[in-house]
């Protein structure tokens, strides 16, 4: 069994996430191969000393370690590298989605499993996913109409194609990413209050519409289309803002 000498890691730099950092540094010593899988991380006496943190820090740092499957722990010998760190479980970082850049990518990704999830939604199509469809859309139209930024219903709209698969997968991949499947709530840039965010509503809900036309009616490749036009759209919308806010 070998141990790792704690030589190699030095005091963090001026005070932020302490956690966060600790568990960046950790984990670059583990994908580098530096720390191999196997071997005992440093004590956290010794990861407090050399890296100038308290022990709460150590110990909050190796806990989200061993829940992303990095390290196990081992009741009075102390932590270890997973032997197969390959195959610890797909997480997307919230605290990295707030750039637009970010989010894009996580909408690239959106866009291959929603694509074909509308598909499959259509293929399997029957009155309960037509009410379901129809109760999505009037809860969408009922929160712009009060004024409000239908986050939540929007992300339920995405939600009714996913359980119209009739695929689990498909909504627990879509709970995994939760609110983060609405860009408007993840990036940190609003859009305008009034009629400029009432205007850009209901354009996207005339795209929800459209997709759920596609699918109540059985057409396959249509609610295909229908989604791939609307997440691209939003992707455009994103990257258009983005330009604007690096002119500003």
């Amino acid at each position: 069994m070998s141990s790792v000498d704690p030589a190699p890691f030095r005091p963090l730099g001026p005070p932020k996430n302490r956690t966060g950092e600790v568990v960046e540094r950790l984990a670059d010593e583990i994908a580098s191969g530096r720390l191999l899988p196997g071997s005992r991380l440093p004590t956290e006496q010794q990861l407090t000393a050399a890296l100038g943190v308290s022990r709460t820090v150590v110990r909050e740092a190796v806990a989200v370690l061993r829940a992303e499957g990095l390290v196990e722990t081992r009741q009075g010998v102390g932590a270890f590298v997973m032997g197969d760190v390959q195959r610890r479980p797909f997480r997307i970082d919230p605290d990295g989605l707030r750039s637009i850049v970010e989010v894009v990518r996580v909408m690239e990704l959106r866009t291959g499993v929603e694509v074909e999830a509308a598909g499959i939604a259509a293929e399997r199509v029957n009155v309960q996913v037509r009410d379901l469809m129809a109760k999505a859309l009037k809860a969408i139209d009922a929160a712009i109409a009060r004024g409000e930024a239908a986050i939540d219903e929007d992300f339920a709209f995405h939600q009714a194609v996913a359980h119209a698969t009739g695929n689990p997968h498909f909504s627990r991949f879509l709970e995994f990413l939760g609110r983060l499947l609405i860009p408007r709530q993840s990036v940190r840039v609003s859009v305008k209050r009034g009629q400029h965010q009432r205007g850009y509503l209901q354009r996207i809900q005339k795209e929800h519409r459209e997709i759920a036309k596609a699918i109540t009616a059985g057409n396959v490749a249509g609610a295909r289309r229908a989604m791939r036009r609307h997440l691209q759209g939003s992707r455009q919308r994103y990257q258009r803002l983005t330009a604007e806010l690096k002119q500003a």
